[in-house]
């Protein structure tokens, strides 16, 4: 339950306030963490001692302690030095690490309720009983954010994210699956939408100084105020961060209530899509378009149907952006400068970007 990384930092630490060295052994004799190198040799002494009714003994000049996990041996501990103050020191280390073992398996069942949680595996009555059981508030404001990294996480990346993000005792940072980092988020009363997009950067940008080679993405949901809702927020994160790399894929951060149109047409079946292209295009595609046409029609967009403005963003002649929309209507029946016809051709310029993705996934 404990890493070995994070019992080696713990006797680290011990040795460097008593100047004692340690070992921690498992119940097999096998070291997992020491500070000094000949405690490879004690695997005979640590499995005879495990096994006799003793709860510490002096065995070859050195301290022996277990450790216990409700009754269970967990570890055996090992101090250098056979003295009274080798004795107390040992005792302490044992304390220590046995509180450690309480500290996470409470955060080990408190995660495991969380994932649970966000999956919708929790009966309404047990929601609330388990949060009851494991001091969760159940009526506070909260957020999921989902982290997107290029690589694979193990649970040191989990505990260096929890770290980065400040470790708050009210949030949790969790994993459902190899790719996305979940953070369950506490908010106050008085956080928004602006605070909400605040967040988001600063745990883009922790997380880019601490792995500046990764590609990060971030998306998050809606705020919810019930614990039974935490999934809703976090399904909304999930489909922000996939319509976001359809839709939005120039951007690092992307929120849920930004989605507009976008979240409707990832939800629409492919048949549907192709043929919605085929008759408003009569078996063309908007993406067969020229370069130049297809700036054309991105900027005539972004400039919101404002011809003097589109043309003089491409430095080109008003008549000259008039007779590129003219053809254009020609070849698609549609004319952007009337407001509809702008709304069809928008529509299904996306509904072939969403083709286009999904397509790449099939191979």
């Amino acid at each position: 339950m404990i890493t070995n990384q994070i019992l080696l930092s713990t006797i680290e630490g011990l040795k460097g306030i008593s100047k004692t060295d340690f070992c921690v052994f498992d119940t097999e004799g096998k070291m997992l963490a020491g500070t000094f190198d000949d405690g490879r040799g004690l695997e005979g002494a640590v499995v005879a001692f495990g096994e006799s009714p003793a709860d510490s003994r002096v065995i070859q000049g050195r301290q022996f302690f277990k450790i216990f996990d409700e009754q269970q041996l967990e570890y055996v501990l090992v101090a250098d030095g056979e003295g009274e103050d080798s004795y107390m020191v040992g005792r302490m280390a044992a304390f220590q690490i046995s509180s450690l073992l309480v500290a996470y398996k409470e955060r080990f069942d408190k995660d495991n309720f969380i994932k649970n949680l966000l999956l919708d595996n929790l009966l309404l009555v047990d929601i609330y009983n388990r949060a009851q059981k494991l001091h969760i508030d159940t009526e506070v404001r909260r957020v999921i954010f989902i982290i997107e990294t290029s690589h694979e996480k193990d649970s040191v990346s989990l505990d260096n994210v929890r770290i980065l993000l400040g470790g708050r005792a009210k949030d949790f940072v969790t994993a459902v699956d190899e790719r996305n980092i979940i953070v369950v988020k506490e908010l106050s009363e008085r956080d928004g939408a602006r605070e909400l997009d605040r967040m988001a950067r600063e745990m883009y940008a922790l997380l880019k100084e601490d792995m500046p080679g990764e590609s990060i993405h971030i998306a998050y949901g809606t705020v919810v105020n019930d614990i039974k809702e935490v999934s809703k927020s976090y399904k909304e994160a999930k489909l922000a961060l996939d319509v976001g790399k359809i839709f939005f894929d120039e951007k690092d951060i992307v929120a849920y209530s930004t989605l507009g149109i976008g979240r409707l047409i990832y939800q629409l079946p492919l048949p549907l899509c192709k043929m919605f292209i085929k008759e408003i295009f009569e078996g063309k595609s908007p993406d067969e378009f020229d370069e130049e046409t297809l700036t054309t029609i991105n900027k005539f967009f972004e400039n919101s149907l404002n011809v003097s403005e589109t043309s003089r963003q491409l430095y080109i002649h008003r008549n000259t952006l008039v007779y590129r929309l003219d053809k254009l209507q020609k070849s698609t029946g549609l004319d952007l400068r009337v407001f509809e016809d702008a709304i069809t051709f928008k529509i299904a310029l996306m509904v072939v970007k969403y083709m286009n993705y999904m397509e790449t996934l099939d191979y």
